[in-house]
Parts: structure tokens; sequence; C-alpha cells
């Protein structure tokens, strides 16, 4: 038994493959351009993974059902701009990058139309909006307590959120023991590469959400939608119904059942899935600390005071 199950597997992957040769030599032929496609950004740890699940239910669209970030950064390699950034701007898009990130998303799902999330990408608004000006931004916000909790517990996690980061420039040693850098580098991440945990949790949280709201200026109001985590705590249902159609997809009766049953079943969560868990976490203390520096932060974002 155990043999045939390899034998299938083996055949399974075969077939895939050849099916997304066969996607990709089409896309040769007609060129087909990206319709609309939709990025997930927001912080790490903010909840992105379940918005893009619940996205990737949708038949209208396509899926790789996994996070990018291998491939973006291989198309501008970070090292190649001196370890300074994951942020891509405006001026690095090019009509190279639009024909091979297009051939790519089809030959992977046989559709014109998808839905990528990549954390970081939301340092890259401006290069993703100049590829794509028809693409829509969905995007994810969650209050700083629980992202900062979720961020620190994240950083523990060096083997899942660190794999892209073992050849940087200097030492890492945060907290004086992480010795990895995890989730995606900002501007300025080499004056804290000594710091405590929490300051670096609170240094990412700010450098992603700032620069998805500044980026929201340049898009038009119709190609933005943002999802507070806590409106999906409180009725995923109509959270992802609104966001759905704010895309211009059909909610349909099998989305709204996966939305109904979406908290039960986590992805990725360290915990089970609920609001303001930061305050009977072993990390009160250190997220107390940061706060007060995120409160402007906090309002921007639509909450009026830090949790």
């Amino acid at each position: 038994m155990e043999i045939l199950l390899k034998v299938r597997k083996t055949l399974d992957h075969h077939a895939r493959e050849t099916t997304r040769a066969l996607w990709g030599h089409l896309w040769d032929l007609r060129r087909t351009p990206a319709d609309r496609p939709i990025f997930i950004v927001g912080c790490s740890r903010a909840g992105t993974t379940l918005v893009y699940k619940t996205f990737s239910e949708s038949r209208e669209i396509g899926s790789l059902q996994r996070e990018t970030h291998d491939y973006w950064s291989a198309l501008h390699p970070p090292e190649e701009r001196g370890w300074q950034s994951h942020a891509l701007d405006r001026a690095l898009a090019s009509e190279t990058d639009r024909v091979a990130v297009t051939r790519y998303f089809h030959a992977q799902t046989g559709r014109n139309r998808w839905v990528d999330k990549n954390n970081q990408n939301g340092l890259c608004i401006p290069y993703l909006d100049a590829l794509f000006p028809d693409a829509t931004f969905v995007f994810v916000k969650r209050d700083p307590g629980d992202n900062l909790n979720s961020l620190i517990e994240g950083w523990m996690r060096p083997d899942e959120f660190a794999t892209w980061s073992a050849h940087l420039p200097m030492p890492v040693a945060v907290d004086g023991q992480y010795r990895q850098w995890c989730f995606f580098l900002a501007e300025g991440w080499r004056a804290l590469a000594q710091a405590s945990l929490e300051e670096v949790c609170a240094f990412q949280y700010r450098a992603l959400n700032e620069s998805v709201l500044d980026a929201r200026e340049g898009i038009p109001r119709a190609r933005w939608v943002e999802l507070a985590y806590e409106s999906i705590l409180q009725d995923p249902v109509q959270a992802f119904r609104a966001a759905f159609e704010a895309c211009g997809l059909v909610f349909d009766a099998a989305i709204e059942r996966h939305c109904g049953e979406v908290l039960g079943r986590p992805y990725n969560a360290f915990s089970p899935i609920g609001a303001n868990k930061w305050r009977d976490g072993p990390h009160r203390k250190r997220i107390e600390r940061m706060l007060p520096t995120l409160a402007d932060l906090a309002g921007r974002l639509g909450y009026a005071h830090a949790p």
C-alpha cells in the first residue's frame, strides 16, 4: 500500500507539472495580459494567510495556494540592493517583469485573474501598481497588541520565518539570542540587529503598515479594499462578503459556508483564534512597553487607541 501511495504521488506530481507546462506554452501563443490581479497585503501575522486562503476558494480566480516571496525576491534580489530592504519602488517595474509575472501565474494557475499573497509585497505596492494598473489591493490590518504578540511568537520560529535570511551582511542577535532575521527587511533594520525582540517587532509593524498607508494615497478607491482582522472575528461571513463584492467576485453558497466555518480551522495560527490574546499571554509586559510608541500609527489604521 505504501508503494502504491508513493507511485500515486509521483504520478500526480508529473501530471501537475505537465499541466503547468501546457498552460505556459498556451500563454506563449496568446500572451494574454493579467486581468485585475488581487494582492493581499498587510503586516506579517496580521491575518493575511486567512484572507488569502479564503479568496483562494473562489472559482473565478487562480491561486498558487502558497506564499510567493521566493519568486518575487528572485526578480529583484535584496542582496543586489545591498540588503537595504525588501521594498520595491515604481521605477523598478518593467515590461520584462510584467511579462514574466503574468506568464508565471498563468502557467501555475491556468488563469488570467489570480490572487497572490506575500507580506513583503506590502512594501512594494507602488511597484505592483506600476506592473498591473488594474490590480486590486486588499489590505489586512490588525490591532497592534495582537499583531505584536504574534510577531514575537513568529520570531521564535526561525525555521519557518527566516529561511531567506541566512546570508545577511551583518550578524544578528535580537534579544541577544535570535540569530536569524525573520519576516522581512525594512529600511533601517540594521540599527535594530541587536535590539530587544519587542523593539524589532514594533519596528516591523510600523514599517509595513506605514508603507501600505502611504501607498494607499496613490491607488484609486475602486481598487483598494481594507479588511480589519477584528471584523473577521466578529462576523466572518459579512466581512468576506463585503471584500469579495468589492473585488467583483461572486460570494456564492460554497464561499459562504467556508466563511462560516473558517474560524474553526485557522491557517498557521499559534493558538486558538481570538482578539486581545496578548493581554493574557507571556509577552504582555513587552507589548505594553511598545504600545505607546505605536499610538499614532494605531490611529491612522482606524484603531482609536492602542489596545
